[in-house]
């Protein structure tokens, strides 16, 4: 059997936009992916179905294998011919024992490649607002391991040279050694006056920085209980700071959001947010499956010539009339004569992305907007098809009929609550770590509260702000007891993203 290929990863700090493009395509073709403990997990998303995925990370000194038997484990995965990936945070030769895994293989003729992240010191201190290196302060900066011993009986480090000859100090995994490692610089000649800078999950939405100076860095540590993961930047640059921090004063840092839409469409909503500095938490109150059965909608679409108008109400919808067209052996030539309104602008995409354009997109998502649009020229007798979910309002058909349309409602898909575990974000809620929760339909609010039966949703969210995408949500929410606080004027996901963002920053003036 020909020997495989084991690449060696860095996929960054944490950032998921910081892993390199050849990271991500070695991810993509790789048969095995042997994994540390990643701050993101977002990288395993993008393995192939049958990749074996294995982890072997650590995480509060708790190994799940040694070194060596993972030096075993990519050997032996190689060796049955198989490309593997072996992923770590940050860069894998910066503290990442790469150079020993690359030693293995070597030795035991293995091919590999190193492929560099962007390591830790160099990520976390710029998205903190501190450049390593500086005209003005300094042109010399040293990587170093703050983890080291401090009882043992020799240093590795030669703490003369570095405490003075070195411009930026950037230490990892030092939290538990700071105050030792504080006073060595002290006491080989380093003014105890000088800047340092902790920073905590550097790179994502959860960063926390605490600045002060050698002399009395240790004591705020322990003050703030300031924990481990971090890096430590001694010198002149972190003055810097107060000047260039950026990514901490986005609107939206830190705040934890809930959104509750379903796993397969929340992507692009928490991207949106995320861009803004939320942490986001994915809580979906919904999953979309397939109806029981495919009977109406497969009747129509064997009729579908016969239809002067589709009119599409959701992604969804569309997604789903797409598939069983194809089922049922026709294309896009069979809509030909067929005009396509799509209700919302991410509907209208969703259509383009399969080839269909539509011929009237609503500006307004109510039943008077649609019958005005596709009302030109007299609607009565004309023959209208509205694939749509298993349950939902009855307006819009309704007040077709009246208009003397033939209507054909087809089910193209089910919403339904998912069996979610709802312990980890109750205990948010009581902590009161939630600031935001998204409704985006009035399933999302309806299943928000049914997921939540043994604890009062009301109390859970005392002091959250509810953002509601339009009036229809909103007002199943109030039916419910929820008040929404934030409703952007256009019932979009972008929108409600923007109305959010203005709300906090209207907030942040006071």
């Amino acid at each position: 059997m020909k020997t495989g290929k084991v690449y060696l990863i860095g996929a960054g700090p944490g950032d998921p936009g910081l892993i390199t493009l050849k990271a991500v395509e070695c991810i993509k073709t790789a048969d095995v992916i042997v994994y540390d403990y990643l701050s993101n997990e977002k990288f395993l998303s993008y393995a192939k179905k049958d990749a074996e995925v294995i982890y072997v990370g650590k995480m509060g000194g708790n190994h799940t294998l040694s070194q060596w038997q993972i030096n075993e484990l990519i050997i032996k995965k190689a060796k049955e011919g198989k490309s593997v990936a072996r992923l770590k945070g940050g860069d894998p030769f910066i503290f990442g024992r790469g150079g020993e895994e690359a030693e293995e293989l070597v030795q035991a003729g293995i091919d590999y490649e190193v492929v560099p992240g962007v390591t830790a010191g160099v990520a976390a201190a710029a998205y903190a607002g501190i450049p390593l290196t500086h005209r003005d302060f300094t042109t010399t900066v040293a990587f170093i391991t703050g983890h080291e011993d401090p009882t043992k009986d020799e240093s590795n480090i030669y703490w003369d040279k570095i405490s003075t000859g070195i411009g930026t100090l950037v230490f990892y995994m030092g939290i538990g050694n700071l105050e030792p490692n504080m006073k060595k610089l002290i006491e080989n000649g380093r003014s105890p006056d000088t800047p340092v800078a902790l920073i905590r999950w550097g790179t994502t939405s959860q960063q926390e920085t605490l600045v002060g100076t050698i002399a009395d860095i240790a004591e705020k540590a322990k003050a703030a209980n300031f924990k481990a993961p971090a890096i430590t930047v001694v010198g002149g640059v972190v003055s810097l700071r107060d000047k260039l921090r950026w990514f901490d004063k986005k609107p939206l840092f830190g705040k934890k959001i809930v959104v509750t839409r379903s796993r397969e469409q929340a992507s692009d909503f928490a991207e949106l947010l995320e861009v803004y500095g939320a942490d986001i938490v994915q809580f979906p109150t919904i999953d979309v499956v397939p109806p029981r059965t495919w009977k109406g909608l497969d009747s129509a679409i064997k009729k579908i010539s016969s239809f002067n108008w589709i009119v599409f109400t959701s992604v969804n919808g569309v997604k789903y009339f797409v598939e069983r067209l194809k089922k049922n052996k026709k294309d896009l030539r069979d809509l030909k004569g067929v005009k396509v309104c799509a209700i919302g602008p991410s509907t209208a995409v969703e259509l383009e992305a399969f080839g269909i354009t539509p011929d009237f997109v609503p500006k307004e998502y109510r039943a008077e907007g649609i019958l005005k649009g596709i009302g030109k020229g007299g609607i009565k007798g004309k023959k209208i098809l509205i694939p749509r979910a298993e349950v939902a309002r009855e307006i819009l058909p309704e007040e077709l009929k009246k208009k003397g349309a033939k209507v054909t409602v087809a089910v193209a898909y089910r919403s339904i609550k998912p069996k979610g575990n709802t312990e980890k974000i109750v205990s948010l809620f009581k902590d009161k770590k939630i600031a935001i929760v998204t409704f985006t339909s009035s399933s999302t609010v309806k299943n928000f509260v049914e997921m939540f039966e043994k604890e009062d949703y009301r109390v859970l969210l005392n002091g959250v702000k509810i953002a509601s995408i339009g009036p229809i949500t909103a007002k199943t929410a109030e039916e419910l007891g929820i008040k929404t606080d934030i409703m952007p004027k256009a019932y979009t996901i972008p929108a409600l993203t923007e109305a959010i963002v203005k709300y906090n920053r209207q907030r942040a003036k006071g």
